[in-house]
């Protein structure tokens, strides 16, 4: 997967991406898509080939289906029904049903997964890509922003030597203790949840179907838990860690089996993994610093207990990889890329303190307080949605439905849209303004909404045109056939009352 030993680096990329997980990885298949020379970094030699994220959504599944590997990613996939949170004495607190039919984005709400063989794939895909040079066991130590490009330091950990490159921008993808979020100087702003909790996975012997399908949270003030199936015979539990406790310890097998008991036993499973982690709910303050970003971890940081830390990270990659190949090809200006946290920090944000409000939820241990948490929440029965937001302020504009997510509607010939798309923008319009559309769209592919599921979409909008951006987020809509020169010019001319603004 790695360029061979003998290879040198090239004298300068368009792009370097410091870390390949599922955010670096995922940034480098988009940026490859589009053309870009991106030098892919990672420190590490392999993969980490134990579960770490455990779900993503149909949003991040669409993300997939652009990189292509969607197909190949879904036989390895459980659909997720929901989450179940209970009080100590089994009670329904909250109810956050998942619907598991296919949804708006064209694949289902919620998915579990193994992260290992995400990032395998995601890999194997970029490795095919003749633009993108891969190299493993290698360290970002110097990084030096000049007027055009970023020179980049780094040593091959496997050999000794030093090497130099440079690149036209540098994101960090790398991770909650950033290199390059350091070498920018950014902030972490602190959302004030900070628990250290017990994570483990076992593998189980033979199915126990008598756990369930659906996540459980058990607000159980003795000791907080989660329960979540994972995919095939993979299952976890998360279990909070109390004062006074020592994490090592708290990790030894015996003591793991035992705060399992009531669930499962030694000889129904294998102990896969035991570790310790602090859940931190953080935002970085300035995700841009000239030619220098960071996405993923290195720019914000959420408790697990709405499953979208990984989710925000594809996003952000979905998000930057447009705009940096826009930027690059000089289809855009560099302030392109000031929308990018504009528009996904306030975006992450209500995903971050959702999960911080579910987590005091969670997290109750005083037992008087659970007591009366328990009666309030009894007493009103609830329902809760997956919050839905709009992005901030940014390249998009007109109405209400702009900076929302798009839907994926079915074509009349069966095609999906995105796969008829690519990772670019489109204009989906009544089919009566095809004419008119496609003599005034230039290279933006005009695509009619010629089967009913796409009416639909276009009748929920209120309108009769959308223009969608390539991370599928909604740039503008109309009603009026003399908006298309407008929606069209909002490619950029969006972007000049965003930077104006």
């Amino acid at each position: 997967m790695t360029a061979p030993a003998a290879t040198p680096l090239r004298e300068s990329y368009d792009v370097a991406i410091v870390g390949l997980g599922p955010a670096g990885a995922t940034l480098a298949n988009l940026l490859a898509l589009r053309g870009l020379s991106v030098l892919a970094l990672d420190r590490e030699a392999d993969i980490y080939r134990l579960p770490r994220a455990i779900h993503f959504d149909g949003e991040c599944m669409r993300v997939f289906q652009t990189v292509g590997i969607a197909d190949e990613m879904a036989p390895h996939l459980v659909v997720a029904p929901g989450m179940r949170f209970l009080d100590g004495c089994g009670r329904l607190l909250i109810d956050w049903q998942r619907p598991t039919e296919i949804g708006p984005q064209g694949w289902h709400a919620s998915y579990r997964f193994h992260q290992p063989f995400l990032e395998e794939t995601l890999r194997s895909k970029l490795a095919a890509q003749a633009c993108v040079d891969i190299r493993l066991r290698h360290e970002v130590f110097a990084v030096e922003p000049a007027e055009d490009h970023v020179d980049l330091r780094l040593e091959d950990t496997s050999s000794g030597k030093l090497l130099r490159t440079r690149a036209r921008y540098v994101v960090g993808c790398d991770g909650a203790r950033s290199t390059v979020r350091r070498f920018m100087g950014t902030e972490l702003q602190d959302l004030k949840s900070h628990e250290r909790w017990l994570v483990v996975d076992l593998l189980l012997h033979k199915d126990k179907p008598e756990l369930g399908e659906h996540s459980i949270q058990y607000c159980d003030p003795t000791r907080p838990a989660t329960y979540v199936r994972g995919v095939g015979n993979r299952r976890r539990w998360e279990l909070m860690l109390l004062p006074g406790e020592d994490a090592a310890a708290m990790c030894r097998p015996e003591v793991v089996w035992q705060l399992l008991q009531r669930w499962i036993t030694p000889a129904e499973a294998t102990l896969e993994r035991p570790a310790a982690y602090t859940f931190h709910s953080v935002v970085a303050q300035g995700w841009r610093k000239g030619r220098l970003l960071i996405a993923g971890d290195a720019a914000h940081q959420t408790p697990p207990f709405m499953g979208q830390g990984m989710c925000a990270g594809i996003r952000d990659a979905s998000n930057l990889a447009w705009k940096l190949a826009d930027v690059i090809s000089g289809a855009a200006p560099d302030e392109l890329l000031d929308t990018y946290e504009s528009e996904r920090s306030p975006h992450v944000r209500e995903f971050i303190e959702t999960a911080v409000r579910l987590g005091s939820v969670i997290q109750t241990t005083d037992v008087e307080a659970a007591k009366q948490r328990d009666a309030d929440m009894l007493a009103r029965p609830q329902n809760f949605a997956t919050p839905q937001p709009r992005l901030g302020p940014g390249a998009h504009a007109g109405t209400p439905e702009a900076g929302r997510i798009g839907e994926q509607p079915a074509m009349a010939d069966g095609t999906r849209l995105d796969d008829r798309v690519g990772y670019g923008h489109a204009l989906i319009v009544d089919p009566a303004w095809v004419s008119d559309a496609q003599r005034i769209a230039g290279a933006i592919p005009v695509l009619p909404a010629d089967s009913p599921s796409m009416r639909l979409w276009l009748e929920r909008l209120g309108a009769r045109a959308v223009l969608l951006r390539p991370d599928r987020y909604v740039e503008s809509t109309a009603v009026d056939r003399a908006d298309l020169p407008r929606m069209v010019l909002g490619v950029s001319g969006t972007l000049r009352k965003a930077v104006q603004a």
